[in-house]
């Protein structure tokens, strides 16, 4: 079992940034991919970024590609979104979910292969 838990989220004006921090526990947090996704009423959960295990591999969604950026510190079991110059549509839910790989430099991109979430923190972004 892992426990993750987002935090980090807020309200700010377009153009701002915000950090958002998800701290894991229970498990060896190496062994897990790492990905952070949004979701906003009636939608669907949907992937923002990807880390692999070492961090080594990241992917993201076109819409945060140059603005975002995900990190990950092993040695303190969390992992990291960057986000720059916010827009009105980043406005969501944003979870972070840990994905049990095999293979190191695997990174999933579908909301089905993430084993654990957190229970999401709000980002609010006003134009």
């Amino acid at each position: 079992q892992v426990q993750l838990v987002e935090s980090g989220g807020g309200l700010v004006q377009a153009g701002d940034s915000l950090r958002l921090s998800c701290a894991a526990s229970g498990r060896t947090f190496s062994n897990y991919a790492m990905g952070w996704f949004r979701q906003v009423p009636g939608k669907e959960r949907l992937i923002v970024a990807a880390i692999s295990r070492s961090g080594a591999y990241t992917h993201y969604s076109d819409s945060v590609k140059g603005r975002f950026t995900i990190t990950r510190d092993n040695a303190k079991s969390t992992v990291y979104l960057q986000m720059n110059n916010l827009k009105s549509e980043d406005t969501a839910v944003y979870y972070c979910g840990a994905d049990q790989t095999i293979l190191g430099s695997t990174i999933h991109t579908i909301r089905t292969s993430y084993n654990y979430w957190g229970q999401g923190t709000q980002v609010t972004v006003s134009s």
